[in-house]
């Protein structure tokens, strides 16, 4: 036995822990640039808008608000909501009726504003959905006409309002009028959250809720066992 083989386990838990990271599907890459982006104020966001030079990916936060919203069931008033019918296919869900209603909003830090280009958000959109679940039997004036009865159903209606603090992940630029903007850019979408960042990973992977703790065993193992090699291979040279 030799000091490459726990190293070269350990580098095979971090390819699995890699590995189990990437199923979990656009959520991984969401929550991945939830948190390595630059965080700077929504002036300098304001600012890199105006200056006309290549486009950031930038993190800004701040209160959200609009000149006019639209009420819940609650009279809560919101600026955006979506709500999607998903039926389950395989292993995973798959949108059959996808429906949105918004208003132009804005985050406001202090004095400064930054619009938010609702039209962007997609897989991006992070908040504590409402969901009801059921079988295709029992809404068929909203499946596929061939769909088997028994296949499960579920609603899902994700909602912003204005009275919520957010997080927004995006390029800022400027809209045909000349008024800064974010939104999705570079390749990147735009990520809003009205979530703190920790709550907002674990929404990310809703549908997955063991596969963040086994990431967290696989890379765990996999630094003990390339520790444990390095330290053997440094005892050997040292003896």
């Amino acid at each position: 036995m030799t000091p490459l083989l726990p190293i070269l386990f350990g580098m095979i838990a971090f390819t699995a822990g890699a590995w189990i990271l990437r199923s979990i599907g656009p959520g991984y890459r969401v929550g991945r640039l939830l948190s390595a982006a630059k965080a700077v104020s929504i002036a300098d966001a304001v600012a890199l808008a105006t200056a006309g030079g290549p486009g950031q990916y930038v993190k800004v936060s701040g209160r959200i608000d609009a000149e006019t919203e639209f009420e819940d069931d609650a009279h809560r008033p919101l600026v955006f909501r979506r709500t999607r019918l998903d039926l389950h296919i395989g292993r995973g869900w798959e949108s059959i009726d996808d429906q949105r209603e918004a208003v132009p909003f804005e985050l406001n830090e202090g004095l400064d504003s930054l619009a938010i280009r609702h039209q962007d958000l997609d897989e991006g959109l992070v908040v504590l959905p409402r969901e009801s679940a059921g079988t295709a039997g029992e809404v068929p004036d909203r499946v596929p006409a061939d769909t088997d009865p028994a296949t499960k159903v579920r609603l899902r209606v994700q909602q912003v309002s204005s009275v919520e603090h957010a997080i927004a992940v995006g390029v800022p630029t400027l809209d045909p009028y000349g008024k800064p903007i974010l939104g999705a850019g570079l390749g990147r979408p735009l990520i809003l959250t009205t979530l703190e960042t920790d709550e907002a990973m674990r929404v990310l992977a809703g549908d997955h809720p063991r596969r963040p703790l086994a990431v967290a065993i696989s890379l765990v193992i996999g630094l003990a066992l390339v520790a444990v090699g390095l330290a053997w291979a440094i005892a050997d040279v040292l003896l």
